[in-house]
């Protein structure tokens, strides 16, 4: 005998976002395959964890400081950290990253102009210049449509998954659709437990969850009336692998009180480290594409002491996922890839009401690569001395695009249906100016 049970408005949202995730991946399974991408060199990477730093993070007190040029760029963070790698100096806030520094190469010459946050993102997440008229798809999208359901990808954690807020700012499937949306995980980390939205939900048991599924099909004639039809077939199909997910083994990659507390310790407890400690779970289960959005870095007022604030839990959780995805065996197969939509402007902006900001810049900022076949201890291409302009070797978002591919074993001059069906180039073709192009000297 099946006891009524109450059904929140809570709980069924949870479940209709559970199944939605399936439907979003039955699609994917359906999706034209009409792609190829013949790639050229060996393919090393399986996995991308992308550390997206919405709101652009200051290339001067990161990855490109400037001790020499003055107060007036420097700030108060006018000193450098030396790193495992003689030569390489990288900003004073990090100790824990200059040790890992022969693990990841430094981009210092990255380019576009823009600093508007919405186009400058879509510039950097797609390779495209925005205005075409079709939204393209973002690199996570299109590692998803080659690495994921259609390339024989089986896991039940969606290959694309964004921790834990969407971007928001332009659709990050593009043209391709739905079925290559992300799976957005919402939640925190760090709190317990990870409320991960369409999952897990506070306050309900797993026997609780079992009940209430009992109690919904005790009342769905609808669905017996039309026993053997296809499409209710396929509706059934994906509401057991959605009830999969939420009471399987699946779920269980967000637990992070599977790990041990001095695991998690390492790597810092809070959202930032703790995501970080996810994106390595869910690539150890073969997920193909992660990306961590970590907010923020936005800091046109009181740059400094945000900085000092939020610079040690990026130095912890990205130090101590480097060393721990070297350890597992991990980081030859995973590339990581961190860096914002654009950097902060190199001269302090002292005057009110920004009290030492640092506004948007396009003209030269740097990303971090690591893992995946990339070389490290490196770093490509330099600013000025003052780091407002490129001094050698520009590169370009399709050229990091490009790069990124290529490691994955995609070829970026591959193609994929474009929104009338007409096949559309992965990437486009590089600038045609001196020194652009795919990062050879770290391949």
């Amino acid at each position: 005998m099946i006891t009524p049970v109450s059904y929140s408005v809570a709980s069924r949202r949870s479940s209709i976002a559970a199944i939605a995730v399936l439907a979003v991946l039955a699609g994917a399974l359906l999706a034209p395959a009409r792609a190829e991408a013949a790639a050229p060199g060996p393919r090393t990477a399986k996995s991308v964890i992308q550390i997206w730093m919405w709101g652009g993070p200051s290339h001067l007190d990161t990855f490109d400081p400037k001790p020499g040029a003055g107060s007036a760029f420097t700030g108060p963070l006018n000193a450098t950290q030396a790193t495992n790698v003689p030569g390489i100096e990288i900003g004073q806030l990090f100790p824990r990253l200059a040790r890992q520094a022969d693990k990841y190469s430094i981009v210092r010459s990255v380019t576009h102009g823009i600093n508007s946050h919405e186009t400058a993102a879509y510039l950097v997440q797609t390779g495209n210049a925005p205005g075409s008229g079709a939204v393209f798809p973002s690199l996570g999208a299109i590692v998803s449509y080659f690495k994921g359901y259609r390339a024989g990808y089986s896991g039940q954690i969606p290959p694309y998954v964004v921790l834990t807020e969407a971007q928001g700012r332009f659709a990050e499937e593009g043209f391709l659709g739905p079925a290559f949306k992300p799976f957005v995980t919402g939640g925190d980390p760090a709190r317990n437990p990870f409320a991960v939205e369409g999952l897990v939900a506070e306050g309900l048991s797993d026997e609780r969850q079992r009940q209430r599924r009992a109690f919904l099909n005790s009342l769905d004639g609808f669905s017996r009336s039309l026993a053997g039809n296809p499409l209710m077939a396929a509706a059934q199909l994906a509401e057991a692998g959605a009830y999969d997910l939420i009471l399987g083994e699946a779920r269980k990659v967000f637990d992070l009180h599977q790990e041990p507390a001095d695991v998690r310790e390492r790597y810092g407890l809070n959202s930032f480290g703790q995501a970080c400690l996810v994106a390595r779970r869910l690539v150890e289960r073969g997920v193909p594409y992660v990306t961590i959005n970590s907010k923020g870095w936005d800091t046109h007022k009181d740059h400094f002491e945000i900085m000092k604030r939020r610079a040690p839990e990026l130095d912890q959780g990205l130090a101590t996922l480097l060393a721990d995805l070297s350890e597992r065996g991990l980081l030859d197969s995973t590339i990581v890839y961190w860096g914002g939509e654009f950097g902060r402007t190199p001269r302090v902006e002292w005057d009110a009401p920004w009290n030492g900001g640092r506004g948007h810049y396009g003209a030269c900022f740097s990303v971090l690569l690591a893992g995946g076949g990339f070389r490290g201890g490196t770093v490509v291409g330099a600013s000025d001395a003052t780091g407002e302009r490129v001094a050698s070797r520009p590169v370009y978002p399709r050229d990091l695009i490009a790069s990124i591919l290529l490691r994955l074993g995609i070829d970026p001059a591959g193609t994929i249906p474009g929104p009338s069906g007409t096949p559309v180039r992965l990437v486009p073709e590089t600038e045609n100016r001196p020194g652009a192009g795919i990062l050879s000297e770290i391949m």
